[in-house]
């Protein structure tokens, strides 16, 4: 037989309650990223039908650095830079792909990655195809940044420290210390890259992010993807125009991957339009955010004032168990397991948009302590 090591991994998954399938969308959504219900919204789908008419193709037919370069791509990066305020931005097809591009490239034989224990495994691979040598810090932890690169400099380190950070942690909730960490990096001539995934579209002034007083800094570098809160596809990576330039020449995933859909960067720039038009729909968020921190607050749900709940539950069975059960009742609620968080720390991670109300908030919360209480 073959494949069958492959078999046995797969056999010792489901042994740990660890193995997964993909499933099909039901019940109330508190599992998406559509954090603004922005991927169904009329404007965006009037956007790509209104480039459709002007003649945009859906296909963009290469690389960017081929024939696949479209004007709508420019157009977006124009308007990110604009919107963000950086100095420039640069499209890229995932947020995946922007993260190994920057990590994978930017930091140079001798410099130093230092990254939260918790930045997203899209950033670890692209931190281990770096030449730079890399070194975890515990979470959320500015001091032990500072110490770690005075002791790399106090050891004979004389590159750059690049410090890798997300500013919303997207299975706990939390926020990062943006603003001791642009001290750190000020005080220690380092670069300071910002994963603003799960911030974008929510918090910021318009939605522009945690780090949006940061941006335009050359030191700094921020990453926005466009498939959360922005309901689209693609990432927009924002830093200096020298940032910009190295990734076009050094990138690998940005270099040889066919560009993203043009029509995907004309929704995109429909729903800046929208973050920059209409500031009612992230108030609205907001106060469902409020609303439900109160809520799953008496639950003994890990409650950050996010749009992030986590409820640890910590065995990865009963986290599946449970899972299933309020999904039963109605709920899209996902079992969150190891490798995605640490071993103990199955749980469920309840998201919140505005496809749900207070209503269903309230019933989410009665059908967890209810399924919880028998489990």
């Amino acid at each position: 037989m073959v494949l069958l090591a492959q078999r046995a991994d797969l056999d010792h998954l489901a042994g740990l309650g660890r193995h997964r399938r993909l499933t099909p969308r039901t019940g109330i959504d508190f599992s998406s990223n559509d954090y603004l219900a922005l991927a169904g919204d009329p404007r965006l789908s009037a956007a790509v039908r209104e480039a459709i008419e002007r003649g945009v193709a859906v296909g963009s037919g290469g690389s960017r650095l081929l024939r696949g370069n479209d004007p709508e791509h420019e157009r977006l990066e124009e308007a990110a830079t604009a919107f963000f305020g950086s100095d420039s931005a640069l499209f890229f097809g995932s947020g995946y792909a922007a993260n190994v591009a920057i990590l994978a490239t930017l930091p140079q034989r001798g410099d130093l990655i230092l990254h939260d224990e918790l930045v997203h495994a899209s950033a670890h691979d692209g931190m281990r195809q770096s030449r730079a040598a890399m070194q975890a810090i515990a979470h959320n932890d500015a001091t032990a940044f500072d110490d770690a690169i005075s002791r790399w400099r106090g050891g004979g380190g004389t590159g750059t420290p690049w410090i890798v950070v997300e500013s919303l942690y997207s299975m706990d909730g939390d926020r990062a210390p943006l603003h001791d960490l642009a001290d750190i990096a000020a005080r220690h001539d380092a670069m300071l890259i910002i994963d603003e995934a799960h911030a974008t579209g929510v918090f910021g002034a318009d939605g522009r992010g945690e780090a949006a007083a940061l941006q335009g800094q050359d030191r700094v570098i921020t990453l926005h993807t466009l498939g959360k809160a922005l309901g689209c596809e693609g990432a927009l990576v924002c830093g200096s125009r020298t940032v910009r330039d190295f990734l076009i020449n050094r990138g690998r995933t940005f270099i040889f991957s066919t560009a993203p859909s043009p029509l995907m960067a004309a929704a995109a720039c429909a729903a800046l339009e929208v973050l920059a038009t209409d500031p009612a729909r992230i108030e609205r968020l907001h106060a469902l955010i409020g609303h439900a921190a109160r809520r799953f607050a008496s639950l003994g749900s890990a409650v950050q004032g996010t749009q992030i709940i986590p409820h640890i539950i910590g065995d990865d069975r009963r986290t599946v168990d449970v899972a299933a059960a309020v999904q039963r009742a109605g709920f899209d609620v996902r079992a969150i397991r190891p490798p995605t968080v640490a071993a103990g720390t199955a749980r469920l991670r309840i998201t919140l948009t505005l496809h749900v109300d207070i209503a269903q908030i309230d019933a989410l919360a009665g059908a967890v302590e209810d399924i919880l209480a028998c489990a």
